[in-house]
């Protein structure tokens, strides 16, 4: 099972999470490139650090909007996002391959994560962009979204992420983050639901309902109050359970 932490999202002298006590409990890291959130320096730096301590880098793609930290949707017209993913993916590229890293997967952030759920127009943008750049680059994403779906069709490998520790609906979509039960925070309980997808493949869901999912990996979060003990906590209760953690990519 793979566990993965979206990094480097800090930008000039404003901090973003805790990414130094992260690194060690992640398999993958996807890293901001710079149009929702982080900058060159901030890149380089967690490139260097996934390197060095053998965590892969993922491409965080995200909106241009550094103000609203990628979370609100944008109406961008297809060359507009092409464009954007071009534009980000080469960035981080140019820097992981600087220290030695490169850049083994992609995923969507925020708004463009929640908007590719279901818009085909702007889910194909993105996958046009990566097949244009590297058409074996593997996706990272939430099973049956419209994006995974059309990289699968065009031939990317797809990959899926769950979570411990965000609500789900029982059509296996997550509770929006504005919903107030949107998130677990009792870390027995983010424990128990990290268990359960890695050694069942399965999550309570707010209704009681059992969904079914095949996960190739846990998202942990370092950006939530309490979020690195509770990593922590999962990272130490897969490995005593058995479950061996390595990367997907």
């Amino acid at each position: 099972m793979d566990l993965n932490a979206d990094l480097g999202e800090s930008f000039g002298s404003w901090t973003m999470g805790n990414d130094a006590a992260m690194f060690p409990l992640v398999t993958s890291a996807s890293v901001a490139c710079g149009m929702h959130a982080g900058d060159p320096v901030t890149m380089l730096d967690t490139c260097r650090a996934a390197y060095e301590l053998n965590v892969k880098v993922g491409a965080h793609l995200g909106y241009p909007d550094l103000a609203g930290f990628g979370l609100r949707a944008m109406d961008m017209t297809f060359d507009d996002l092409f464009g954007a993913v071009l534009y980000q993916l080469g960035a981080l590229d140019g820097v992981a391959h600087a220290v030695g890293a490169s850049v083994d997967y992609v995923k969507v952030h925020g708004g463009l994560y929640d908007r590719t759920l279901h818009d085909a127009e702007q889910a194909s943008a993105v996958v046009a962009a990566v097949q244009a750049y590297d058409p074996g680059l593997p996706f990272l994403g939430l099973e049956g979204s419209t994006l995974l779906v059309a990289a699968r069709e065009a031939g990317h490998p797809v990959f899926h992420e769950a979570f411990a520790d965000r609500a789900y609906l029982p059509d296996g979509t997550l509770v929006p983050r504005l919903e107030e039960e949107s998130m677990i925070v009792a870390v027995d309980e983010i424990v128990e639901r990290a268990l359960r997808l890695a050694l069942k493949g399965e999550v309570l869901a707010i209704d009681g309902t059992v969904v079914t999912l095949t996960p190739h990996s846990l998202r942990l979060h370092a950006d939530t109050p309490g979020g690195v003990a509770a990593a922590a906590a999962v990272r130490a209760a897969l490995e005593q359970g058995g479950v061996e953690l390595e990367s997907f990519a």
